[in-house]
């Protein structure tokens, strides 16, 4: 149970958290972005809410079959976690900020959260399969 509890708090976070950040006056509503940026804003948006629910949804799926269980829960790591990974692997391309200047920057004040997160899924997830017994193993 404490993995689908670790699984939900990272579709909290990524249904919530990401998109009420992400639409406010630093992304969304900065007079600075120009209309493109925007809408790369917008796709992360949609994205974080896709991914949220699609975790939720394979984290509390009934499953005929322990194997099935099993890739359930795989499936609930990978996408409760691909966001936060994009997310810290983001800073690694040229011109990259965390923070503009405007509000702070440069910092990258989204990578301690982003881990949390991340392991959130990859943790619960873990220990969700490591209490699923599949014949074989």
């Amino acid at each position: 149970m404490l993995g689908r509890v670790l699984l939900t708090i990272d579709s909290i976070l990524l249904l919530i958290g990401a998109p009420i950040a992400d639409y406010g006056p630093t992304h969304m509503f900065n007079p600075n972005w120009p209309p493109h940026a925007k809408f790369h804003n917008g796709q992360t948006i949609n994205l974080s809410i896709l991914l949220g629910l699609a975790t939720l949804f394979y984290t509390w799926r009934g499953a005929a079959t322990p194997a099935l269980k099993k890739e359930f829960t795989l499936v609930s790591a990978f996408t409760g976690s691909i966001y936060w990974i994009a997310g810290i692997c983001s800073i690694l391309y040229p011109g990259t900020m965390g923070l503009d200047p405007e509000f702070g920057g440069p910092g990258f004040p989204q990578a301690p959260l982003f881990a949390f997160a991340a392991a959130c899924a990859l943790v619960g997830s873990w220990w969700e399969a490591s209490a699923v017994k599949v014949k074989g193993n």
